[in-house]
């Protein structure tokens, strides 16, 4: 098997201190690290150093989902047992897809009671502890979630978090299971700053699935099952990045997210279409990038499909060396740490 294929390929050591457990502040005083992919150059920055790196006409891409408080912990109206939700998709106004813990408690039929004024009867069993479950409820969906339900933050984190701090600052479109995290380092002092040198900001929608955090079991990544996704990207965001492409401006994709939905909507190198619907694109090595010039992420866990895409931009061996960088300058890993910018 070609080492690219390989889930070991992806391995890293990462000590356990290294795991960011609490957001800095403010957003952008986190770091930065810079590599230049034609230059073979890593430099040392800070997340507000960005704007030094973006020209004017370039085209940053976000995406705008928002977080929903998507964990809700409950009992089993049969046994009292307790039972864990995690939303993962909205199916129709009271069905949902979730994840459920212990997910062998809840059975066709069965009653899940969140507090008096949200419970669920599961309709489906899926595999991987996925469950269809119809909410029972009086009112707006979204206010008794907000009452009911908290932040579903990634296993690796130990401490409580505001759910406004999981937001990005453009945050719109609720739907999310976890935060599209490269955006988290933003501010609107910054995105101003960002607007007034000439920089275009172009909207996506990726709705962020719990499934982003399935860890890769298979040693072939050709055997992982890739997580579904919805997403969103409108008529108006593909003519800001078609004209860009023609005129040879840069498209930089703030997260992976956002690089799911432009690679998914492109059908031939340089051009992309509107379109609403999911996506399962997985991205690895020998891929060829469409549309994304440059990439704005966070660092992301050893053999997950996230450092893959990474690899798959900026090369293996490039990624694992400036991981190696990262982990020697104490650099902050994974959702609330820093940044990494790739660029040519």
């Amino acid at each position: 098997m070609n080492d690219i294929l390989k889930k070991s390929t992806y391995f890293y050591e990462l000590p356990k201190e290294l795991i960011a457990q609490t957001p800095v502040e403010p957003r952008d005083s986190s770091r930065l690290l810079v590599y230049n992919k034609k230059e073979k150059l890593v430099e040392h920055k800070h997340f507000y150093d960005i704007i030094d790196y973006l020209k004017q006409g370039d085209v940053l891409v976000i995406n705008s989902t928002k977080v929903l408080p998507a964990r809700l912990l409950g009992v089993k109206e049969e046994t009292k047992a307790n039972i864990e939700f995690l939303l993962q998709k909205r199916l129709s106004l009271k069905v949902w897809k979730v994840l459920a813990k212990p997910a062998k408690r809840c059975k066709i039929g069965s009653i899940i009671k969140f507090s008096d004024k949200l419970s669920a009867r599961v309709l489906e069993e899926g595999d991987y502890g996925d469950r269809t479950v119809e909410f029972l409820y009086d009112g707006v969906f979204e206010e008794i979630l907000l009452e009911v339900g908290s932040v579903p933050l990634p296993h690796y984190i130990h401490e409580k978090a505001n759910i406004e701090r999981y937001q990005t600052v453009y945050a719109k479109y609720d739907g999310s299971s976890a935060a599209p995290t490269a955006g988290l380092h933003f501010t609107d002092e910054l995105i101003s700053k960002i607007k007034k040198k000439g920089i275009i900001i172009a909207e996506v929608i990726l709705h962020v699935g719990i499934g982003t955090f399935r860890p890769v079991k298979s040693e072939n990544i050709l055997e992982h099952d890739m997580h579904s996704e919805h997403y969103e990207i409108s008529k108006e965001t593909c003519d800001i990045i078609n004209k860009a492409k023609k005129e040879n401006r840069r498209i930089i994709a703030v997260g992976t997210t956002s690089v799911r939905v432009l690679e998914s909507c492109s059908k031939e190198k340089g051009v992309i279409e509107p379109g609403i619907g999911e996506t399962k694109i997985f991205i690895y090595p020998g891929y060829e990038f469409k549309i994304v010039d440059a990439l704005i992420t966070n660092f992301h866990l050893p053999e997950s499909t996230l450092i893959m895409l990474v690899s798959a931009f900026a090369g293996v061996d490039e990624v694992l060396n400036i991981y190696k960088v990262a982990v020697k300058e104490k650099y902050r890993f994974f959702s609330f740490g820093d940044a990494c910018f790739f660029y040519e």
